[in-house]
């Protein structure tokens, strides 16, 4: 069947196009965005995610996949997934996104936006310039947890080597490899807390593309580390996942 009955018992046909709403407002859009990357880029690749700050809009969110069944794996499987510690809702959207009416030819130019969005923009800009400026990178800047000194995080094979000399027998803690720089502790936390025994996330600012992730136990660090293995945060990062080496 080409057709499906979303939420409000309309008929929508299927498409690339996904439409999430029960999100948590309190979320920033950037951190939103980036955490939706993370949950939906397991399905397939995507091609935009669309959220805005706008009154009308807050709670919601539209993911723009490659192909229709990469969109409805993502409804199937994270239909009243916890995110932000509220179910998601998700249906096909009615509405074709801006990069897929190109894509088609059908896209007509929406009114350009007021200048203070512009500005707001350039704020943000300056904002970032300053934290990076002071050695901070704005990726990660006020995200979740703090991070811990060097000397307290068990680091494979020390501060000369990312990759430890020898496998590290099993234990609690998952050392994460090959993140994309885009990376916050935040997207990691949402796809390791789907399993059980999750503690927190740990980062090293000063050195992305890599994270500690802690469970209560091996057995549950193991459950995480098979389930995750190789999962693609983006096309060109899949991720490489190994005990920590204590």
């Amino acid at each position: 069947m080409s057709e499906t009955v979303n939420a409000g018992g309309d008929e929508v046909p299927k498409n690339v196009t996904i439409y999430i709403n029960n999100l948590n407002e309190k979320i920033k859009i950037e951190k939103l965005k980036k955490s939706l990357v993370a949950v939906f880029s397991q399905f397939g690749k995507i091609l935009e995610v669309l959220a805005f700050k706008t009154l009308k809009h807050k709670g919601q969110a539209w993911v723009v996949f490659e192909n229709v069944s990469s969109a409805s794996d993502a409804i199937r499987q994270l239909q009243g997934f916890p995110f932000y510690d509220k179910p998601m809702r998700i249906q096909y959207a009615k509405t074709k996104s801006d990069v897929i009416a190109k894509a088609d030819g059908t896209f007509v130019p929406r009114e350009r936006r007021k200048r203070h969005d512009d500005k707001g923009k350039k704020r943000k800009d300056q904002h970032d310039a300053n934290l990076a400026g002071m050695g901070i990178n704005p990726a990660y800047a006020g995200a979740y947890g703090a991070t811990p000194a060097l000397s307290q995080i068990p680091y494979p094979g020390g501060a000369k080597s990312m990759v430890p000399e020898a496998p590290a027998p099993p234990n609690n803690i998952l050392f994460i490899q090959n993140l994309p720089n885009e990376t916050t502790p935040m997207m990691l936390q949402m796809l390791f807390l789907q399993y059980p025994g999750f503690k927190e996330v740990r980062m090293v600012e000063t050195k992305p593309g890599i994270a500690f992730v802690e469970y209560g136990d091996e057995m549950q660090s193991t459950v995480a580390m098979q389930a995750l293995q190789s999962f693609k945060i983006t096309p060109q990062n899949p991720m490489l996942i190994t005990y920590a080496k204590k």
